[in-house]
């Protein structure tokens, strides 16, 4: 047993940002050392820890094909739970314990993971929730190279869930509320269950600043917004009931990590290049993918559509409608480009901003050259067209615009950067 007392978090690093991560490589197939740690957070579990633990080792001993270790975290247990690991480290095999002066799953999963040396990093809940046949489909995708986390999910066709209609209604909101506000791509931020490669987790934890049960959301969401490859596995999941999660509280600091991280995302803070894959490995290195991009710049475009319209609207009656349409257009344009920039193409940062923006200003000019155009062609063909005529026709003509902006946007203003190649030898 060993006393783990974590840093204590000093904000943002200002160190340089390190090189990016090696090129994912499969594990090989004799490994001395533990290949896989799973650690088993725990706080006052007297009753469930013993029985936990020894399903847990006695199914990863006949099941799992490389050496392992379970480590048994323990968050500032005041009950018998600190004997109970003990004892269990003592008797089996490749069974382990630290304790923690502070309570707090993130603080937990933090403190053990950093300390570990296994190239594979695991956690599971200790009320074994989740099927533990899932566990081997969970790591394998880390061992064999192809994926750099894993989770289980609860919300994923194939997954068998039971639990009460209030846990599965708070779960599927609070996953929801993720995909609306941080636009997340993976479907069960909170399940228990999870896995990361090490060299990964040496980059990802120093930027997680939550301790408690935000910390899995900040780590997929930070993880997943620097392009690392995430593995959903769908599980048989069985709620509970003993389970000592105090929901309004966990939902309040929920709300208040996410709009933490969203704000830091937001103002480019997060050295998200220091996580992504070089030596060729595309994880990381292609844009994201057409149809996401497509559905993101949709959104932005319709935000910006509407910005347009209600200016338009409003400095018509004072200069004209050609005027009112070339300042609606152009103060929707910068604010369009900008949000392109952060949302659809994921560049942060204030490096080649102007340039972008110089760009976004030229695709502008393709746009009011179809709206003024068709403005124009109404007003010639129909000189006593309305103000809903107009708008129609404004729409109509945004339509295009759009279409032809996105082609721009994707192939000339914010292109996709080439694979990194490494030097071989000559």
């Amino acid at each position: 047993m060993r006393t783990v007392r974590p840093p204590v978090p000093t904000g943002r690093p200002t160190a340089p940002e390190p090189a990016a991560l090696p090129r994912r490589a499969p594990l090989p197939a004799r490994h001395p050392e533990p290949v896989l740690d799973v650690v088993v957070p725990v706080h006052n579990e007297e009753q469930d820890l013993e029985p936990c633990v020894r399903r847990l080792h006695a199914h990863l001993g006949e099941t799992f094909p490389y050496p392992f270790r379970i480590t048994i975290a323990d968050n500032a247990s005041t009950d018998r739970t600190p004997v109970i690991a003990a004892l269990l480290a003592a008797e089996l095999p490749g069974t382990h314990w630290i304790r923690l002066a502070g309570k707090g799953r993130g603080r937990a999963l933090h403190a053990a993971w950093s300390h570990s040396r296994a190239p594979v990093l695991a956690y599971l809940d200790v009320d074994l929730s989740t099927d533990l046949a899932a566990l081997l489909p969970l790591v394998a995708p880390l061992i064999s190279g192809h994926s750099d986390i894993a989770i289980g999910t609860r919300l994923a066709r194939g997954s068998r869930v039971v639990r009460g209609p209030k846990r599965e209604i708070i779960s599927r909101c609070y996953n929801g509320l993720l995909r609306s506000t941080l636009a997340v791509g993976f479907s069960d931020a909170q399940c228990g269950f999870k896995a990361v490669r090490r060299d990964v987790a040496e980059r990802l934890l120093p930027l997680v600043e939550d301790r408690e049960w935000f910390f899995d959301t900040e780590l997929l969401v930070i993880a997943e917004r620097a392009g690392l490859r995430i593995h959903e596995v769908p599980v048989d999941w069985v709620d509970d009931p003993d389970s000592r999660v105090h929901l309004l509280s966990t939902a309040l600091a929920d709300l208040r990590g996410m709009a933490r991280l969203g704000r830091a995302l937001a103002r480019g803070r997060l050295p998200l290049s220091a996580l992504r894959r070089s030596g060729g490995d595309l994880a990381g290195e292609l844009p994201a993918g057409l149809a996401r991009q497509l559905a993101r710049f949709a959104a932005v475009g319709a935000a910006s559509t509407l910005c347009h319209l209600l200016l338009y609207s409003a400095l018509r009656p004072a200069t004209g409608a050609q005027a009112a349409n070339a300042l609606a257009l152009l103060a929707s344009a910068v604010a369009n480009t900008a949000a392109n920039r952060r949302l659809t193409f994921g560049v942060r940062g204030r490096g080649g901003a102007l340039r972008h923006h110089l760009k976004g200003l030229a695709a502008f000019l393709v746009g009011l050259t179809l709206t003024s155009g068709s403005l124009a062609a109404l007003h010639h063909g129909v000189p006593g067209a309305g103000h809903r005529v107009e708008l129609v026709t404004l729409v109509t003509a945004n339509l295009a615009a759009t279409l032809l902006r996105f082609l721009l946007f994707r192939a000339w203003v914010f292109p996709a950067r080439p694979a990194r190649r490494t030097a071989g030898p000559s």
